[in-house]
């Protein structure tokens, strides 16, 4: 069954031919009503389908042409449009001349039935040619429609250009809003450009100040320790056999605390270096390094019985020398507070528990208690008497100093008596 498909628009021509195939129907195609008359008369078809609104030729001259040529009076024809829809539209065409009238979208099988059945009726059962009188008549309400259909389109576009011309207000408001904003916003910029630029600045001096009132200080501290602990020990060596064993006792404390001054300084000078420095990335074996600082701390005290767990291959981007002293301190802190255990555990790790999965280590140890969790990374903050674990109350400040610069985060779990868990994060 050869059908002519005639409609102004391509992509409705090609889904439409597509369809129709599917349902075993031959398909050619016409772009208005002109050209479907000039395809008819060189290609006799069994059935059309039209469109309403072309140029040219719409598919209403169309369905009167048709009905009123001799050669295709006879022809099937059907309306197929989504633009005419109302009753009176389809009271016209079928007036004018098609056999059926449907709307867009229709099913395919639909359609398919509508073409066959057209096509199986009495050539007497469908529309003929249209006597002259009525034909007039006809033309007459098509010209009436048509003109009604154009004073719709017509309203509906000055409704349209009203409202394009409300939106193009309120748009032009939304620019000149948004331009007043991004004005804002770039002296908003401009202005905090500037103070960083000066607090920057500021910063800087302030840091280089810092540090060489550090290296003042430092220096300042350790001459007259130096003094005091040579002379302690000129005190000792000259007068040491006429002290009884309680002034010895008091001049090895003198001594024992110079130590302990010079350690404090070198922690504090260490402390205020981090940070200033350049920090060069590269993977860093986190386990070998634990390995390595564990088997120096068991030369120190090779007599303790301390059970070492050390996941492999922990690697993580970060600064070598920065994540060692990270690394030690952690470490020096677990090897510390077990020292009064007799079956002690140091472990080193990595858990995805965390959000995000962090490296962790892990002591059975002293241990502290979590209200004062708070105090842990404060400089000089010990949670525990120093007669009876010895420390700077450095070395964590240090430890969480260098976790910040690299973007990460750390924190303890502890219970007092049972053990302690950093877990820090890069």
């Amino acid at each position: 069954m050869k059908t002519l498909i005639v409609d102004d628009n391509a992509t409705n021509r090609k889904l439409l031919r597509v369809t129709l195939e599917a349902e075993g129907l031959d398909v050619v195609e016409a772009s208005d009503g002109v050209n479907a008359l000039a395809v008819m008369c060189g290609t006799p078809v069994d059935a059309v389908i039209t469109d309403i609104l072309m140029p040219r030729m719409d598919g209403y001259r169309f369905c009167y042409e048709v009905r009123n040529s001799k050669l295709f009076c006879d022809v099937p024809l059907i309306v197929y449009t989504n633009t005419y829809t109302s009753p009176g539209d389809e009271k016209t065409g079928l007036d004018l001349g098609a056999d059926r009238f449907l709307r867009k979208p229709s099913q395919a099988g639909e359609i398919a039935a509508a073409l066959r059945a057209l096509k199986e009726q009495p050539r007497r059962a469908r529309s003929g040619q249209i006597p002259a009188p009525r034909g007039l008549e006809l033309m007459k309400e098509y010209s009436e429609a048509l003109v009604r259909k154009l004073e719709e389109k017509n309203a509906d576009l000055q409704l349209a250009a009203e409202q394009l011309t409300q939106m193009n207000l309120v748009l032009k408001l939304q620019k000149r809003d948004l331009e007043k904003a991004r004005e804002d916003l770039r002296t908003a910029n401009e202005e905090l450009e500037a103070r960083v630029r000066s607090r920057t600045a500021a910063l800087e001096s302030a840091n280089k100040d810092l540090e060489s009132f550090g290296h003042s200080v430092a220096h300042d501290l350790r001459a007259p320790l130096r003094a005091i602990d040579g002379f302690s020990r000129i005190l000792m060596e000259e007068c040491g056999a006429q002290l009884n064993p309680q002034g010895r006792h008091h001049f090895q404390q003198i001594v024992q605390n110079i130590r302990g001054m010079n350690q404090l300084i070198d922690e504090l000078l260490k402390l205020s270096r981090i940070g200033r420095s350049e920090m060069k990335r590269s993977p860093v074996n986190l386990s070998a390094l634990a390995r390595t600082l564990l088997g120096k701390l068991q030369e120190t005290q090779p007599d303790r019985q301390v059970e070492i767990v050390i996941a492999p291959d922990i690697i993580v981007p970060g600064d070598e020398p920065l994540l060692r002293i990270a690394l030690e301190n952690l470490l020096n802190n677990a090897w510390k507070f077990t020292g009064k255990r007799e079956k002690a555990r140091i472990e080193f790790g990595f858990t995805e528990d965390e959000s995000p999965p962090a490296c962790f280590v892990r002591d059975n140890g002293a241990g502290f208690d979590m209200a004062y969790a708070g105090r842990l990374f404060g400089p000089f903050q010990r949670l525990h008497p120093e007669s009876e674990f010895p420390g700077t109350g450095i070395g964590l400040a240090t430890v969480q100093r260098i976790i910040h610069g690299h973007g990460g985060r750390i924190r303890a779990e502890s219970v007092k008596g049972e053990g302690t868990t950093f877990y820090f994060t890069l």
